[in-house]
């Protein structure tokens, strides 16, 4: 399936208005001052990424304690399984990860943005 799910859409505009610290700090911080396009809780099949960068067919997800269960990693392999099925590359970051380590996050992200361009 390639076509985005419609009735995520609103979920999807409802995510936007209440995205987490973290989702918040590098969306206005960073990925909104790129000279790319990102947009945020894009809809995607019947998924909703956290950011996508369609010039470099990159989704960029960051990752809160929800994902560290079983049940939880397995819902992220199909979903990757999925967006990479569509040519996309799935880089995740835990929320951990921005608030201790956001230069270095913002540089890997930067860094496969300029390798996936096209």
């Amino acid at each position: 399936m390639n076509k985005s799910n419609p009735d995520l859409t609103p979920f999807a505009q409802r995510l936007r208005k209440e995205m987490t610290k973290e989702e918040k700090h590098l969306w206005y911080d960073f990925l909104k001052k790129l000279p790319v396009t990102v947009n945020r809780q894009k809809v995607k099949g019947n998924y909703i990424v956290d950011f996508l960068c369609e010039d470099a067919r990159l989704v960029i997800e960051l990752d809160g304690a929800q994902h560290y269960s079983f049940e939880g990693r397995q819902k992220d392999e199909r979903r990757d399984e999925y967006l990479n099925g569509l040519g996309y590359l799935v880089l995740r970051y835990t929320d951990h990860d921005v608030r201790t380590n956001f230069e270095g996050v913002c540089l890997d992200i930067k860094r496969h943005i300029d390798q996936r361009r096209f």
